[in-house]
This record gives structure tokens, sequence and C-alpha cells, in this order.
């Protein structure tokens, strides 16, 4: 496996990068649609409503959480996880900011 060279692209390219890798499953899309749709979730709501075993849902949330998309409370036992607005709204900034930048060409 080749080393990847991460380090010849600027911050914001890596930045966008890893933003469109963990958004880059459905797993995380439905996750995300589920939690959108509730004021706050209980990770074996997810579970329930996913259709994924209890690990590999932890894994996505993971994954949310390290772009600081997702916050979650401690309540008893359980990890209630909601959107964090703040950043959605900065992930929507930096994508948009993104694709208007990109000028669509004809060809083919």
């Amino acid at each position: 496996m080749g080393i990847t060279k991460t380090q010849i692209f600027d911050t914001e390219q890596n930045e966008l990068a890893h933003i469109f890798k963990v958004l880059g499953h459905p797993a995380r899309i439905a996750i995300l649609q589920y939690i959108s749709q509730q004021n706050a979730c209980i990770c074996n709501d997810l579970v329930e409503e996913i259709g994924l075993a209890q690990a590999t849902i932890s894994q996505h949330l993971r994954e949310l959480k390290s772009i600081d998309l997702l916050k979650g409370e401690i309540e008893g036992k359980r990890i209630c996880y909601c959107i964090n607005l703040i950043r959605y709204h900065e992930l929507q900034s930096i994508i948009n900011s993104f694709f208007n930048t990109i000028k669509p060409t004809t060809c083919c």
C-alpha cells in the first residue's frame, strides 16, 4: 500500500477531503437523516432504525464526531446524540464555498 501524500495539498483541501470521506458512507448519511428528524437520538434507537450492529453504529458515530458534526450527552447509561448546529453551518459553508469555486465546463 502506498503512502498518501497529503502534505502536498493545502489545509483546506485536506479538510474538505476528510469531510467528504466521513460523509461518503451511506450508513452515516442514514444516521444523520434519522438524527435530524429527532430532537436527540439514543444510540440504541439507531441500531433498531438503521439495522446495523451496535458496534458498527458506534464506529459510524465516532467518524461523524471526528468532524464535530455530532455531539453527545450522557443520560444514565446511554448517550444521546444530536447534530452540532454550529459545526453543521460551518460545514455547509465550507462545502458550498468549494462548489461555488468550481466552474463547470461542457465537454462530450
